[in-house]
């Protein structure tokens, strides 16, 4: 089963390859990571959070859109609204507000629900698309799953990788299964998501 930290994703692979939306295809990520491992893929679950529109009207439109297209496609989506910080800072002189824009909840949410899927005995491989270190602690959780259900169960961190990688790492405590450039690309979607309004002419 996939689990999808869709912003972790999103970030690493436009440091890594230079990819400047979030243009994969989570279905095929999945089955590539599977095929690659003789794994038979499950459900894919997709985590993200979702701007409001009035700090950001077309990243707004694209999840609302991109979300829909997800969940027609049979994937798991959960996701949050994104918070924003605003502080007043001094700019040569001046007095300027800066927003700062922060995904709460996500990492627990999935954490939560790797955890509870184990239990419920939904997959054997936990594939997880994302680099956040926080995660690292659900490996010892499942491990005791695997030992009190005398079953094998392994959690995986798939994650873009190449030169320009910001992160080189997996997931600590988890097997690390890395996603050259050129595979990356055969599990793009090309479908474009922003609102009409958006689109270029």
């Amino acid at each position: 089963m996939a689990f999808v930290d869709g912003q972790n994703l999103y970030q690493h692979a436009k440091d890594a390859f230079g990819h400047h939306h979030p243009n994969y295809d989570p279905i095929k990520l999945h089955k590539f990571v599977c095929d690659q491992n003789g794994w038979v893929p499950n459900l894919v679950r997709f985590y993200t959070g979702v701007p409001d529109p009035n700090e950001n009207e077309m990243w707004a439109g694209y999840w609302s859109n991109r979300v829909l297209a997800l969940k027609r496609a049979g994937v798991a989506v959960t996701t949050r609204p994104i918070r924003y910080r605003k502080e007043i800072i001094a700019i040569d002189g001046n007095s300027e507000t800066v927003t700062t824009p922060q995904e709460k909840g996500i990492d627990v949410r999935l954490a939560l629900d790797i955890v509870s899927l184990a239990r419920k005995r939904n997959f054997d491989v936990a594939v997880v698309f994302s680099q956040d270190q926080d995660l690292q602690e659900i490996v010892q959780e499942v491990r005791d799953i695997s030992v009190e259900q005398d079953r094998w169960i392994k959690v995986v961190s798939a994650y873009p990788f190449g030169p320009q990688a910001s992160s080189k790492r997996g997931i600590d405590k988890t097997q690390w299964v890395k996603i050259d450039q050129e595979d990356y690309e055969k599990c793009l979607d090309p479908k474009d998501y922003r609102p009409a309004k958006f689109k270029a002419k």
